[in-house]
C-alpha cells in the first residue's frame, strides 16, 4: 500500500495506491481527496462543538460541510492561540494524531524569565510531569524585543499533544507560559497572513503531503 507492506490492520485512506505482488489492485471509484482546513485559532476559543457556559468555539468559524462534518486533527486550550488543522476524514485525523507517528508539533512560547543553559538541557532531556516524562526535542530563544522586558519568547519542538503539555513543561522548571502560538503542526504551517479568526484551505499539493505522514 503507497510502496510500503500492509499489515493486518492497515486501513487505507482516500487516494491511496494498493497492489499485490506489484500489480494495481482495482479497487471502486476512487473517493475525493479529504479535504483539509488551516484555521488561526485566537485566544478565547474553545475546540469544542458547544459550550454550556457559551463561550466561543472553533467550530462556529468553519464553513458549512455537506453530508459531514469538520474533525479537529489535535486540540489547543483555551489561553493557546495558532494553528489548527480541520479535516472531513475521520480516519485521517485518527492516523495523524497516532502517537506512532511522532508528528513534530512547533510552538513559540513567552515566559516569565530567561531560562538557564542547563534549564534548556532539561527540557530536551526531559522533565517529570504527573503523566510520565515529557521533552522537546529542540529549544531556541527567539530574538529579544525591547517591549518584552523581562519576558522572553522561545521556540520549541515537542512530538506529543498532552494536555496543557508545553506549559507544564515550563511550569515545572518555575517558568509560567504567558502566551503560547503554536506555528507549525507536521508539514503544515501557519500562514503568515492568515489573520485570527480566519481559515484557508490547503492546496492539492500540501494535502498530499499531509497524506504521506499519515501513511508512513
Amino acid at each position: 500500500m503507497d510502496g510500503k507492506v500492509a499489515k493486518l490492520g492497515d486501513r487505507a485512506v482516500p487516494g491511496a495506491v494498493i497492489a499485490v505482488d506489484g500489480k494495481p489492485v482495482a479497487t471502486a471509484a476512487p473517493a475525493a481527496a479529504p479535504r483539509l482546513l488551516l484555521y488561526h485559532k485566537p485566544v478565547g476559543e474553545l475546540v469544542t462543538r458547544a459550550d454550556p457556559e457559551g463561550r466561543a468555539t472553533v467550530f462556529e468559524r468553519l464553513p458549512p460541510l455537506k453530508g459531514g462534518r469538520w474533525v479537529s486533527i489535535g486540540r489547543l486550550d483555551l489561553n493557546s492561540a495558532g494553528l489548527l488543522l480541520f479535516t472531513d476524514s475521520g480516519e485521517l485525523a485518527n492516523r495523524f494524531m497516532h502517537p506512532r507517528h511522532g508528528v513534530d508539533r512547533e510552538y513559540h512560547a513567552r515566559l516569565k524569565g530567561e531560562l538557564t543553559v542547563e534549564e534548556q538541557k532539561r527540557l530536551c532531556e526531559g522533565v517529570a510531569l504527573e503523566d510520565g516524562l515529557a521533552r522537546f526535542t529542540r529549544i531556541a530563544a527567539v530574538p529579544r524585543a525591547a517591549e518584552e522586558g523581562v519576558n522572553r519568547w522561545y521556540r520549541v519542538v515537542i512530538r506529543e499533544g498532552r494536555t496543557r503539555e508545553v506549559r507544564r513543561m515550563f511550569e515545572s522548571l518555575g517558568h509560567p507560559v504567558s502566551r503560547l502560538v503554536r506555528k507549525r503542526f507536521g508539514p503544515v504551517e501557519l500562514p503568515a497572513d492568515l489573520p485570527a479568526g480566519r481559515w484557508v484551505e490547503a492546496s492539492p499539493a500540501l494535502v498530499a503531503s499531509f497524506l504521506k505522514v499519515a501513511l508512513r
